[in-house]
């Protein structure tokens, strides 16, 4: 399938598809769906790593930086910026608002109630020679009374479980959003040091060589003042690069929460399907044995 390739435009209502766009003004683009084969790895990223239509887009792009544009250097990549802090204070939100505790205590209780049927049988010769008729009746009052707690618990925890595959996929979700921000981070600075690099090889140069050839103090002036143009955009794309990195740091630590949360569903569901129904079993055959 190929993917229709979207012009680059300073129009912040564009919609961005298969590539990022990339926009001079300080309003966040909706973020575009990343297709499941096209997952970016938070890597280093350089322009070898872009696919074709990717570097063609950088490439147009970064002709339209105007380094002497004081306001345009200052609100530089700003939008994907915007949409990294953003990012983050949500996926903190979802984490702090997450607490496994009231699943680890339903779980201890859950081990209690079962360790704990049968524990009231009496020793002794008062147990020796308590008729059969009421020992049963009484294992099956506390089955009864244990099967109703267990039972009670189990539903606690399936609705536990049902909260925690959703977090999962959410996670997978801001994962996804998280590597489409780092792409787009990346090649808001290609574009930045493409650009920055052209200007000083020519721009720069010809204004040092015009200085050199007149000798004249505004000419001179002219020069020193583009270099410091393109040290403030140097700058500016240092600042994008802090940025990213926040980025690539985001990833490991949603995958981290995730795998808990995919950890802890998992020994819900052993419990569910494995340890209440083997539990079951097991005293319906004690009580059996106790009847004949």
């Amino acid at each position: 399938m190929t993917d229709k390739i979207p012009e680059l435009t300073l129009d912040p209502a564009a919609i961005a598809e298969a590539v990022p766009t990339l926009t001079l003004t300080t309003e966040a683009p909706e973020a575009p769906v990343v297709e499941e084969e096209k997952k970016i790895e938070p890597v280093e990223m350089d322009e070898r790593l872009l696919t074709e239509e990717e570097r063609k887009a950088v490439e147009e792009f970064s002709k339209k930086i105007d380094i002497r544009d004081t306001n345009l250097v200052l609100q530089y990549g700003a939008a994907a910026q915007k949409s990294v802090a953003s990012f983050s204070e949500n996926a903190l939100g979802s984490v702090r608002n997450k607490d496994l505790g009231e699943i680890g205590h339903d779980l201890s209780q859950l081990v209690v109630e079962l360790k704990g049927f049968g524990g009231e049988e009496k020793k002794g010769l008062f147990g020796l020679f308590k008729k059969s008729g009421s020992r049963l009746e009484m294992m099956k009052a506390e089955y009864s009374k244990v099967e109703a707690n267990v039972d009670k618990i189990a539903q606690s925890l399936e609705q536990h479980q049902i909260t925690l595959l959703k977090d999962v996929a959410m996670f997978d979700n801001l994962y996804e959003v998280n590597m489409t921000y780092f792409k787009e981070l990346s090649m808001y600075i290609i574009a930045g040091k493409k650009k920055l690099a052209e200007e000083r090889a020519v721009t720069l140069t010809a204004l040092k060589e015009k200085a050199q050839r007149s000798g004249l103090p505004e000419d001179a002036q002219a020069a020193n003042d583009f270099e410091e143009q393109l040290v403030r955009f140097e700058r500016k794309l240092h600042d994008l690069e802090l940025t990213r990195m926040v980025s690539i740091q985001m990833s490991p630590q949603i995958r981290l929460v995730q795998n808990n949360d995919t950890m802890m569903a998992e020994k819900i569901q052993t419990v569910i399907m494995n340890t209440i129904p083997l539990w079951k079993s097991q005293m319906v055959i004690a009580l059996g044995i106790e009847h004949s």
